[in-house]
């Protein structure tokens, strides 16, 4: 399959040349300008303080992890001159050209190996910060690349949630909307500090933010799953319909019990679960 080049309008191309993190990008040898963004977000939350053990996920084209492994060996002085290059990881699905001070690993953050993988090049310790400046090709859809922004962040979340240390940080893209304090409440059960920021290398036309989570609170216990928290708090609200609800999350409920479920309980479990209106036709 021929995948075309992107090519842009006279009027684009003159725009981004005139863009002055793009030029400055440019001139320090940054491979894209978003580097601007995490130094910037740096200056007013003080990140890098302390960090010796960084990791950066969805890390193409490479920008965060050049701005992770300078500022930790600036910040380190000459003594960090024979550091080893695991002071930063970088994880991606693509392949990137060498970073000096980076060890890249080439997978997906989703998989479970891959946590085991930046433990590993941390020599079994973790890391003091996590960062992603990862998004989705947007639709044009708000509403739709918000909510895709959203569930990369949960998973960018749940492997830092393997890979960090208690006390550390944590900074990721986020698309602004009406959810995004919902999402800050969510964040506030790991993280001893929350802020939504939009540094000012951010175009002002962009819907991107960045949440800058500070504190952790360390990985949680092993409890109910995600799927069991989910079906409890439906039995809660929906009595009947939530009990029925919560074993269907655990394919408990007997065929006979399911038959002689009333239809509006049966209705409402089928609802909550999966978003099912078929028996309100």
């Amino acid at each position: 399959m021929c995948i075309a080049p992107c090519v842009l309008s006279p009027a684009k191309r003159l725009c981004i040349l005139q863009d002055i993190y793009y030029r400055k990008a440019k001139e320090v040898g940054f491979r894209a300008r978003s580097a601007f963004k995490l130094l910037q977000l740096d200056e007013e939350f003080g990140l890098f303080q302390g960090v010796s053990r960084a990791v950066d996920l969805c890390a193409a084209p490479g920008s965060w992890s050049q701005l992770l492994s300078r500022q930790l060996r600036h910040r380190a002085g000459s003594a960090q001159k024979d550091a080893p290059a695991s002071s930063v990881v970088a994880v991606d699905l693509q392949e990137m050209a060498p970073i000096d001070g980076v060890t890249q690993i080439q997978g997906d953050i989703t998989a479970p190996s891959t946590a085991a993988s930046i433990i590993q090049c941390f020599e079994g310790g973790r890391a003091d910060l996590v960062v992603c400046d990862g998004a989705p090709d947007v639709t044009g859809l708000h509403d739709v690349d918000e909510y895709v922004q959203a569930q990369l962040l949960l998973a960018a979340l749940h492997i830092t949630m393997k890979v960090l240390k208690t006390g550390g940080g944590f900074v990721a893209k986020v698309f602004r909307g009406a959810d995004i304090s919902l999402l800050q409440a969510h964040l506030r059960l790991f993280f001893s500090a929350v802020t939504i920021a939009k540094p000012f290398s951010s175009r002002e036309s962009s819907v991107e933010a960045f949440v800058v989570c500070q504190g952790f609170l360390g990985e949680p216990a092993p409890g109910p799953s995600t799927t069991e928290a989910t079906g409890a708090a439906a039995a809660c609200s929906l009595g009947d319909a939530g009990e029925l609800l919560l074993q269907s999350f655990h394919g408990r409920v007997p065929a006979a019990e399911r038959q002689g479920a009333s239809a509006s309980a049966a209705g409402l479990a089928a609802l909550a679960a999966a978003g099912d209106l078929s028996c309100f036709d």
